[in-house]
């Protein structure tokens, strides 16, 4: 680990294995890196080399997830690769479908099934409209951001109508439902004697809730200054 300001965060020498173990929940962001276990020895560097993945990209986001004080620096925000970030964010908005949000509507599916008319129908039309807003926010990321992004990396036709400050003034969280719907399970539905099951899916909630506001962090620190920088540098040429 590398110290700054007297704290330790990740880096790309040490083992892949010790920076599992030291964090387990960074055991989800191997797929959304195309990674998987099984890693051996080897170091975060020898692991994302074999995967094609940019070992510093990799670390920043490791270390976004795994310390609330860590924030990268302007510099290495500049030198992140951009498509290899654009593909970690695609790849985090399938997982979120279908890995995080579709696991949380079975469960509750199956609360709400336990609920007499119109408490269930209301629960289960409240997440409904929540997948949603998250499928649209998705979509304008991948038909609208990206594209942008990926013309403005090749050089390729401007988009006077459009640059990354639009995108930051829009930008919305996607979990301020999920903290109603924790409100509505635990201090207003009443007690079915499903206590196993409310619980685990409050668990999936709290956890999904925890995982997109790092997302969102990503997004605000990450990629928004890196195409700002982007943008700057096509004014220059």
């Amino acid at each position: 680990m590398r110290k700054k300001n007297n704290l330790s965060f990740y880096t790309p020498d040490m083992k892949m294995a010790e920076l599992v173990q030291s964090n387990y929940q960074l055991l989800l962001l191997l797929p959304r890196f195309g990674m998987e276990l099984g890693v051996g020895e080897d170091s975060i560097t020898e692991q994302c080399k074999r995967h094609g993945v940019s070992p510093d990209l990799f670390v920043m986001i490791c270390n976004i997830y795994s310390f609330a004080n860590y924030r990268p620096t302007l510099e290495e925000v500049e030198a992140v690769d951009v498509e290899q970030l654009l593909s970690y964010l695609s790849r985090s908005h399938t997982y979120y479908m279908e890995s995080r949000i579709r696991p949380i509507e079975l469960s509750l599916k199956n609360i709400a099934g336990h609920y007499a008319a119109p408490q269930g129908d209301i629960l289960m039309r409240f997440f409904a409209e929540y997948i949603q807003e998250v499928l649209n926010h998705f979509e304008y990321e991948e038909k609208t951001v990206f594209p942008y992004i990926r013309d403005l990396q090749e050089c390729r036709k401007l988009h006077p109508e459009y640059d990354i400050e639009t995108f930051e003034k829009n930008h919305s969280n996607i979990d301020d439902k999920l903290s109603d719907l924790k409100n509505i399970l635990i201090k207003y539905l009443p007690n079915i004697g499903m206590v196993a099951e409310q619980t685990e899916l409050l668990f999936q909630i709290f956890s999904l809730e925890d995982d997109l506001s790092r997302h969102t962090f990503i997004e605000d620190v990450v990629l928004i200054p890196l195409v700002r920088h982007m943008e700057i540098l096509s004014h220059d040429k």
